[in-house]
């Protein structure tokens, strides 16, 4: 007992993993560990492969969903080396490994174009859809994955059409440039999400750690299945269709598991929507597994946020004292910025957005992109907002949501204007 030892002098832990008391009784001091010996016995193999391979003060250090996302990631990227291995032995054998008859010279331009075609689509790819994979994460690191696959599966179906190889492998190579971009930038979004004690660079550096020893553990299983698959296309395609069932599987429970608290586009429109049916505000956990992680071919009236001015100034400014203005402009949802405007009023904006947009998918959309059923809606959706954005605001704050940022696809135009004196 604690009486009997003396009295407690201070006390130390070491986040979540140990914990000790200092006693003093009789003018002697001694140190505790709770729960265990006097002294402890060395680091056990458990503790050393967390402090390896895991961030300094886990579990608190880390957003709560970071183990099982982590858990299918691994899983993902295990599946992902193996097909990888025999994604390179059909190119490796389609440039002439193996064959006396190919030359250095015919392998080297291959593999240049190759590379060369891919920094090309890389940089395009960046230049077109950079500023769209902070928004949706989810679900360019889902297409990135995806896309890996059938890159790898080009690569090997080429060598056995030998007169369009050259031209699959410089697809391919496109293909995994993009998926460098787009899954590169996801995974530094997603560690901006799991650091919560601004670690992002301990948690990058064990996430590296991590697929290290996973691709390591590939390995070693592809110098088993190498002398297996070679010369033997059938085993080899089968195998390939199976790492890749359980690479798409594991991207998905990965992406799934992740649970955000700050609001993009499709988060944002599933809670307020149903927070206008039934006036329920989802948590975090339950908007996020709403969230579609595919691209969608069918959407409703797109909204583009932060554009310019609108044409009819006067009427977007009627019953309006908000620092943005809406408009529909060319089938869409227009949304101006003004340089003011705080995340609060980012919020309001997309949620009137949301509204016109979801009205539209509803009813008569001819009627709404009439002149005057136009401004007819958007002073609507002014009215509505007055009057419940703000017990909403207050409700998602209450449930979880982080209301300092938003993930929302702002473009770059801000604009000013002069409202008429009273």
């Amino acid at each position: 007992m604690e009486g009997d030892r003396g009295v407690v002098l201070a006390t130390e832990r070491y986040g979540s993993a140990e914990s000790w008391k200092y006693f003093g009784k009789d003018g002697v001091m001694e140190r505790r560990r709770d729960g265990g010996e006097s002294e402890s016995r060395g680091k056990s193999i458990v503790g050393v492969f967390k402090s390896v391979f895991l961030p300094q003060g886990y579990p608190e250090s880390v957003s709560s969903d970071y183990l099982q996302y982590q858990f299918w990631d691994t899983m993902q990227a295990f599946s992902s080396s193996l097909s990888g291995t025999l994604a390179t032995q059909a190119s490796l054998k389609g440039v002439g490994v193996g064959n006396q008859e190919a030359t250095v010279a015919a392998a080297t331009i291959t593999w240049l174009l190759r590379d060369g075609t891919g920094m090309l689509g890389r940089i395009l790819f960046a230049w077109r859809k950079g500023s769209k994979l902070d928004s949706e994460a989810k679900k360019w690191r889902l297409f990135a994955d995806v896309l890996n696959d059938f890159a790898m599966f080009l690569e090997i179906l080429a060598p056995y059409f030998p007169a369009f190889f050259t031209l699959i492998v410089c697809t391919a190579g496109i293909f995994k440039s993009i998926v460098g971009v787009a899954g590169g930038a996801t995974r530094a979004a997603l560690t901006v999400h799991q650091a919560r004690r601004d670690n992002m660079a301990d948690i990058s550096a064990k996430d590296g750690s991590q697929e290290t020893l996973v691709n390591l553990a590939g390995l070693l299983v592809s110098l088993v299945l190498i002398p297996l698959v070679t010369d033997n296309p059938i085993l080899t395609l089968s195998l390939f269709f199976l790492f890749t069932t359980l690479h798409l599987f594991a991207n998905y429970k990965a992406v799934r598991s992740v649970v955000m608290e700050t609001f993009n586009e499709a988060r944002l429109s599933i809670v307020l929507q149903q927070y206008l049916t039934d006036s329920r505000i989802l948590s975090p956990a339950e908007a996020n597994q709403r969230e579609p992680v595919f691209f969608e071919f069918r959407k409703q009236v797109p909204i583009k946020l932060g554009v310019r001015l609108p044409d009819e100034l006067s009427l977007a400014l009627k019953n309006n004292n908000m620092p943005f203005l809406l408009g529909l402009r060319n089938g869409c949802v227009c949304v101006c910025l003004g340089p003011e405007a705080s995340v609060h009023d980012e919020i309001r904006a997309l949620c009137q957005a949301v509204w016109l947009s979801a009205f539209s998918h509803l009813h008569n959309a001819y009627f709404l992109f009439s002149f005057k059923g136009h401004w007819d809606m958007v002073h609507e959706s002014h009215k509505l907002m007055d009057k419940i954005f703000s017990p909403f605001l207050k409700g998602v704050e209450a449930a979880g949501w982080d209301l300092k940022r938003t993930l929302l696809d702002w473009d770059e135009w801000r604009v000013g204007w002069k409202t008429k004196s009273n």
